[in-house]
């Protein structure tokens, strides 16, 4: 199991080897990556994160724990980069390992929903033209959506 907050790049295949996992018959990867979206701010260049890191890390072994439970998972990543993330780098991994393709799917899904979601990561665009926040906290659990 892997939970991580990390200033430094994250690594495809180093999450996939973290899913290697006896008897899991399904294994399901999700790599979310900075796009260069147009914005009032110009064209983003980058994007940065902020974060509670102790909530957050309570709030991801809580994930890694339901994907556990609810998919079987055999293996779970769940990573995030914090600071800055430049187009093109990946900002998020999830995945899980579990015994057939559907669990890993749906445990996959959960998990990226639940960390847009539930996970307290602040994040604001860096354009050409000066900064602007995007999204205020991702809704902590127990809150409302905007």
């Amino acid at each position: 199991m892997s939970v991580r907050l990390s200033p430094r790049p994250l690594s495809i295949s180093r999450a996939g080897a973290a899913l290697d996992a006896p008897g899991a018959g399904g294994v399901a990867l999700f790599a979310g990556r900075v796009r260069p979206d147009r914005t009032p701010t110009g064209t983003v260049v980058a994007l940065d994160y902020e974060v509670d890191r102790s909530i957050a890390m309570r709030v991801l072994g809580e994930l890694e724990r339901e994907a556990v439970r609810r998919f079987h998972a055999r293996a779970v990543v769940v990573w995030h980069r914090v600071g800055r993330v430049p187009v093109g780098e990946v900002a998020v991994i999830v995945g899980a390992a579990c015994g057939h393709r559907s669990e890993a799917f749906d445990a996959t899904r959960f998990l990226i929903e639940e960390v847009k979601r539930t996970v307290p990561i602040w994040k604001s665009e860096r354009g050409r033209r000066g900064r602007r926040r995007r999204r205020s906290p991702l809704r902590p659990a127990g809150r409302s959506a905007d």
